[in-house]
């Protein structure tokens, strides 16, 4: 019986407790300093739950205490203080954090734990998933060209003039928004300007743009460097999105006033559990002597798991960050220290009862994986 400790008992972090739980090989405790959160999520699974404040690090490490490792399902900028207990108490530590910042923070305290242990940030979606099949898909080539990865969740039923709505973190969307964006560009890492280098596709019919957003390419600017052309990471949505965006953000510079974005956005945009996420990577490159290029394209769907409806956000990220848990106290990661997403085997991901979601609520396009023997 492995023992895990989540913190945060929001939509992301009930559902990895959820998962977790229902494998029957894990005892979980879940924290959080709202008890009726917590009381909530124990009325629907019979986890572990203890009042806790995420910003002591000393009641963390505490309460880490003979546990295996732990997951922080909390907003990002919370999560250097929570491996700095993680390292104290002497467990593995693991997130889903997009924001490069608080991901270079994690690593510096990963340099400086005891041997045996590993950090592993950024194990949502994108960055998370993502990275594993881009990095995988690069496999294929001897030489590349191009590096391109989009993702986006997104409502199935658009019905207001953002075409959105809030799926996951309010403060998490306006950082990717807002903040610089890692890219390689002629070979050369750059910072790209949020919201910008529009471009549309099309994909099952459904017409969809996409532009710059911070963060999704987790750590895989640092890898590829020296080894692509261009590298880039877009986020999706539908089209018209983006325009209103640079609107409030730029021309209003709503950007300086983060807060008071937060409440126009949780004021006047709903949230819902009919979405839709939406994967789409496409590498190119050299191999055999020719230029070929290889993508996969898949969208994924609300899951009803032990009678309760899982957002297909939900699923996709509490799936991921399961997986890599999972994965790594079977064995499966050998690495120690700050381990990178790209560092994990995508077969080893999908064979994983966790990882299997994404093949499972997976709708893919035609050639989905399209591997070249």
């Amino acid at each position: 019986m492995h023992h895990v400790t989540i913190l945060g008992s929001g939509k992301i972090g009930s559902a990895i407790a959820k998962l977790l739980h229902r494998s029957n090989d894990y005892n979980v405790l879940v924290g959080d300093i709202d008890s009726q959160s917590l009381d909530h999520l124990s009325a629907l699974v019979p986890v572990n739950t203890s009042v806790i404040d995420v910003t002591d690090e000393a009641a963390i490490a505490e309460k880490l205490e003979n546990q295996d490792c732990v997951v922080s399902a909390c907003p990002y900028w919370v999560n250097p203080g929570i491996s700095r207990a993680a390292a104290k108490a002497g467990v593995s530590y693991f997130d889903l954090t997009e924001d490069i910042a608080t991901t270079n923070a994690i690593r510096t305290v990963a340099e400086m734990s005891s041997d045996g242990l590993v950090f592993v940030p950024q194990c949502g979606l994108a960055p998370g998933f993502i990275s594993i099949l881009a990095h995988h898909l690069c496999s294929y080539f001897e030489r590349l060209d191009e590096v391109k990865m989009r993702v986006g969740a997104l409502p199935q039923y658009p019905s207001n003039k953002m075409k959105y709505n809030l799926t996951w973190s309010t403060k998490g969307l306006i950082n990717e928004y807002c903040n610089p964006c890692d890219a390689i560009r002629n070979g050369h890492k750059i910072e790209a300007i949020p919201l910008e280098e529009v471009e549309y596709f099309s994909l099952d019919g459904i017409n969809y743009e996409a532009f710059n957003t911070s963060g999704g390419l987790g750590t895989l600017c640092e890898t590829l460097d020296g080894k692509v052309r261009t590298l880039n990471y877009k986020t999706v949505r539908y089209q018209g999105h983006r325009d209103l965006m640079a609107f409030l953000i730029n021309e209003l510079r709503l950007s300086d006033q983060r807060d008071l974005l937060k409440e126009i956005f949780e004021r006047a945009i709903p949230t819902t559990q009919q979405d839709v996420v939406v994967s789409f990577c496409t590498i190119s490159g050299w191999r055999n002597g020719r230029f070929e290029q290889i993508s996969d394209a898949r969208k994924i769907y609300p899951l009803n798991l032990y009678g309760e409806t899982l957002s297909s956000i939900q699923i996709s990220t509490a799936a991921s960050l399961c997986a890599v848990v999972d994965m790594y106290l079977n064995g499966k990661i050998l690495q120690s220290g700050f381990v990178k997403q790209e560092q994990i085997n995508l077969d080893d991901f999908l064979a994983n009862r966790f990882g299997r979601y994404y093949i499972e609520t997976s709708k893919m396009s035609q050639n989905p994986m399209l591997y070249i023997d």
